[in-house]
């Protein structure tokens, strides 16, 4: 997982103010006050029971949370989504008309709230697709220019969000460029490009790497078997189009 991360009022901002974040967090905290109260009600062993499971679960929420190596957002999506896991099974014991009730909210949350993605852009521009053609074919900008293809409804694109404005904080120079073109906005786009928007075969986000306005590399490739796309990070990234390789040229080249 990226070493950056938000500070802890940016992140309270967002949790208070995002209702993605605040709706998830409201489910959360309800759990300690029905449990608070059920132990009123359970018999002694039911209660030691949930005890040792809750005390499982939190062994094994963390082992699976900590092995991961993504973005900030894509690691809060995972939180979340093992800790409804655990929280379901955990009203199990109690009670399966709790259950039930939880999993009427989180269909409700899901339904009317998306994770709201990063929004920073770095060293990158917003461009669209008559501007991105007009870059790469006027030929008196940089020589490299990478581009993301992204949607705001793809919840890949999401999670994936940060690491392209963080990347090309890294790697901007002059030979090489950053670009952010929003399928969601130009859908005409993605067939000129080759991209499938519905994300079926794991398209999106897609980074292509242009070198004089001729595509060099792209990110996932065409894949025809519909294997699954690793998890996007800055390092994979960065080690695909050899970013550290454009780095060193420019530098050796000043």
């Amino acid at each position: 997982m990226d070493k950056k991360r938000s500070n802890p009022m940016e992140w309270l901002n967002q949790m208070v103010g995002e209702p993605y974040y605040f709706f998830h967090f409201l489910s959360f905290f309800s759990y300690f006050i029905v449990r608070s109260s059920a132990s009123n009600v359970l018999s002694p062993q039911i209660t030691q029971l949930l005890f040792y499971r809750e005390i499982q679960a939190v062994l094994a929420f963390f082992m699976l949370i900590m092995a991961r190596e993504e973005t900030w957002e894509a690691f809060i999506a995972d939180t979340l989504f093992f800790g409804k896991i655990f929280l379901i099974a955990l009203t199990l014991i109690m009670d399966y008309h709790l259950t039930l009730w939880y999993l009427v909210v989180f269909s409700v949350i899901y339904v009317l709230t998306q994770q709201p993605p990063y929004e920073e852009l770095g060293s990158a521009s917003k461009l669209t697709p008559l501007q991105l053609e007009a870059l790469l074919t006027e030929g008196n900008t940089s020589r490299f220019w990478l581009v993301e293809f992204r949607a705001s409804f793809s919840s890949s694109c999401r999670r994936a969000s940060r690491c392209f404005p963080e990347l090309s904080i890294t790697y901007s120079n002059k030979n090489l460029s950053f670009g952010i073109v929003d399928l969601g906005l130009f859908p005409n786009a993605a067939e000129k490009f080759g991209i499938s928007p519905g994300g079926s075969m794991g398209q999106l986000p897609t980074y292509i790497l242009f070198e004089n306005a001729i595509e060099v590399s792209r990110f996932p490739e065409f894949n025809f078997e519909a294997t699954p796309t690793p998890p996007i990070t800055k390092r994979l990234l960065a080690r695909h189009f050899e970013l550290d390789r454009h780095l060193l040229e420019y530098v050796n080249g000043k």
